[in-house]
């Protein structure tokens, strides 16, 4: 991770109506809660959840839930946390547990 707590931009550009909006409200959430913050590449095919292990970021903030289906949410989660701007909702990643018992 960074010395600074990071966080990657994300929008679907088929959901977001107002990408300037959008891209301000997250801009100032990630302001609000201590972010540095990077945007992937405009063009890619390089699933989301790969672009945010690749840029080695401590969340992911987006417009809203709806910018990510259920599995790219799932799969996001286990490298990061998730924040939306709209309704205001923290998601957390998920934790690793050991299998091994400790006695």
């Amino acid at each position: 991770m960074r010395s600074r707590p990071t966080a990657l931009g994300w929008m679907d550009p088929v959901v977001t109506e107002m990408p300037e909006w959008d891209a301000a409200q997250v801009r100032r959430l990630a302001r609000r809660l201590g972010y540095a913050l990077v945007w992937p590449p405009e063009i890619t095919l390089v699933p989301l959840v790969d672009q945010v292990r690749g840029a080695d970021v401590d969340a992911v903030i987006m417009p809203s839930p709806l910018h990510l289906d259920a599995l790219m949410l799932h799969a996001v989660m286990c490298v990061a946390d998730v924040e939306t701007v709209a309704p205001r909702m923290s998601c957390a990643r998920w934790t690793a547990f050991s299998s091994e018992r400790r006695g």
